[in-house]
């Protein structure tokens, strides 16, 4: 079994030893070439690691062909990049491979989730299945071997039992689920949260703040999901209230720390300005606004955050609006 992974960043790094700890075959693509040579000389790859010693089986290459030999391909690529590279793959391929996807969001333009772009972008008689690979994790705790337990999503049983299989050991644990709708809505929603929690700590607020936002923000996350057929009970699960905790709460958070960035100015603007990093919030939260206008949907968190980013309210004024709304039932 040959595994290759598309990016070699932080998680598509991370994910490489797990298998390689594994005793699987696996060889990560990236187009920096100073990347590639610190995982194929030095075991490491310092830019995202320092000095953690990454698993010496892991191979390493700038050459996109050398995928044509892969049973599997897990690309861990921003969501914006996943289409083009699955345009990429598809040229080059020539057998049935299954996709794993761990990227979490949506297409910008199309609003596809990201199992819809790839089903999309790579011919049938060349795609065995997709399986997103995803819920509470973070990259740098995966890579020094801290406990980790998310999900192999599919509609295909068979490819997320193989995944499964392929991944877990005694410090990762991989769970099967079947509602795709669900989950990566899921996934993808709670990074927006997130971007609210780091808000709330930016300006100063309390755990009890973050607490009432991670609540009603699942509330959220589950209304927006079952309207388009996913499953209440998924959030209830680790695509759900456990990624929502991980990324609402952590320092490693992307999306948390560019919250508490713009909590701390009051202000979303010099942050959108200069910001270079891949926060998957920003983008999907324009994303979810503009379907949820579309579809009537009720998305008080998302619709704040999303006049916070782009039409730069002042958060304090935000969680002015949303504790100001007309009293109702939970």
């Amino acid at each position: 079994m040959k595994v290759s992974v598309i990016g070699s960043g932080s998680w598509g790094t991370a994910l490489a030893q797990v298998l390689a700890d594994n005793n699987v075959d696996v060889n990560i693509y990236g187009q920096n070439e100073s990347e590639v040579n610190d995982i194929l000389l030095n075991h490491k790859n310092s830019r995202y690691f320092e000095d953690v010693v990454i698993n010496e089986n892991i191979k390493a290459t700038t050459n996109l062909n050398d995928i044509i030999y892969s049973d599997i391909i897990l690309l861990a690529v921003p969501t914006g990049a996943v289409e083009s590279v699955c345009e990429n793959i598809n040229k080059i391929i020539n057998k049935k491979v299954i996709i794993i996807n761990v990227a979490k969001g949506f297409h910008p333009v199309t609003h596809e989730r990201m199992s819809e772009v790839i089903k999309r972008s790579i011919d049938e008689d060349k795609l065995k299945a997709v399986v997103s690979l995803i819920g509470p994790s973070h990259a740098e705790e995966v890579i020094i071997r801290l406990i980790t337990v998310i999900n192999a999503v599919s509609d295909n049983e068979e490819a997320s039992t193989l995944v499964q299989e392929l991944f877990s050991n005694n410090y990762f644990r991989v769970y099967r689920n079947y509602d795709v709708i669900g989950a990566e809505i899921g996934v993808a929603i709670k990074n927006i949260m997130a971007i609210a929690s780091g808000m709330l700590t930016g300006i100063g607020q309390g755990d009890n703040a973050r607490a009432a936002l991670m609540t009603r923000g699942l509330a959220e996350m589950t209304r927006y999901a079952v309207y388009f057929g996913g499953k209440t009970e998924t959030f209830l699960g680790l695509d759900g209230v456990g990624d929502l905790i991980v990324t609402c709460t952590s320092i490693h958070s992307r999306n948390y720390q560019a919250g508490y960035t713009i909590g701390k100015n009051n202000n979303a603007k010099e942050f959108m300005k200069t910001n270079k990093t891949t926060v998957e919030g920003i983008q999907a939260c324009k994303v979810i606004h503009e379907e949820a206008i579309k579809h009537n949907i009720s998305m008080p968190i998302t619709e704040q955050v999303y006049k916070i980013l782009y039409e730069y309210k002042d958060p304090k004024d935000a969680i002015e609006s949303l504790m100001r709304r007309d009293l109702k039932e939970e």
